[in-house]
């Protein structure tokens, strides 16, 4: 009788392990998605800076994001693999400097790093584990510098306003493929630039063409506030 029951715990076990497996796994696509701070800043909500200071007036990484091509995705796929920073030590400065964070309170990005973690990072563990997961998104980001990018074609965080066409277009011309663009809104209510989305493989290596963008849009003429 004990043998039977172990039998049964390990199977129950072992379909435990596959369930967690198979919904980690379970995406078509990466949404690489980068934000600018002067948008994220210029809003009714307002930002803090982080601990460590203003960052840079450049593109910051908001995250790397498992989606399906039926515009569903993944997340919180695995509960028991928390954020753990000894894992990205190594990271922690570059980090700092490519992915800062801008929310309320002031902090030092953990608070940040950990919910891409937990929420996305989680659904690609079989091709990412975490240190992996924000190595890549760093190495995209170097790989795509949207800021050299747009000022390249002419277009500056000077608080002037662009078309919407002019920015997909001077990105899909230097980066290969078409990125979708977020806006939001400034304290005034004009549209701004606010996100820019470019698609990658399941691997994290390469961008591909988006086989789906998210919902909303922009207006044809946006800003791009200063920082």
């Amino acid at each position: 009788m004990e043998s039977k029951n172990f039998s049964i715990l390990i199977k129950l076990l072992l379909i435990q392990y596959l369930s967690v497996l198979r919904v980690s796994q379970s995406f078509d696509f990466f949404y690489f998605v980068q934000q600018w701070p002067g948008s994220y800043c210029d809003t009714a909500k307002s930002c803090c800076y982080p601990t460590t200071g203003k960052p840079a007036p450049d593109f910051g990484i908001h995250g790397l994001w498992p989606n399906n091509k039926d515009g569903s995705y993944p997340s919180n796929c695995d509960p028991d693999s928390p954020f753990d920073q000894s894992k990205i030590s190594d990271l922690k400065s570059s980090m700092q400097e490519s992915w800062p964070t801008l929310a309320c309170p002031s902090g030092d990005g953990t608070t940040f790093w950990s919910h891409e973690w937990e929420k996305h990072g989680t659904c690609s563990e079989s091709n990412l584990d975490q240190h992996a997961y924000f190595e890549t998104a760093l190495s995209l980001k170097k790989q795509v510098d949207l800021l050299q990018i747009l000022q390249n074609a002419g277009i500056k965080p000077d608080g002037g306003s662009y078309t919407l066409e002019s920015i997909k277009d001077a990105i899909k011309e230097a980066a290969g493929y078409t990125p979708w663009i977020e806006c939001n809104n400034d304290q005034s209510g004009n549209s701004q630039l606010y996100q820019i989305y470019l698609c990658v493989d399941t691997s994290g290596s390469d961008l591909i063409e988006c086989p789906v963008f998210p919902r909303g849009k922009c207006d044809s003429q946006i800003g791009f506030p200063t920082f």
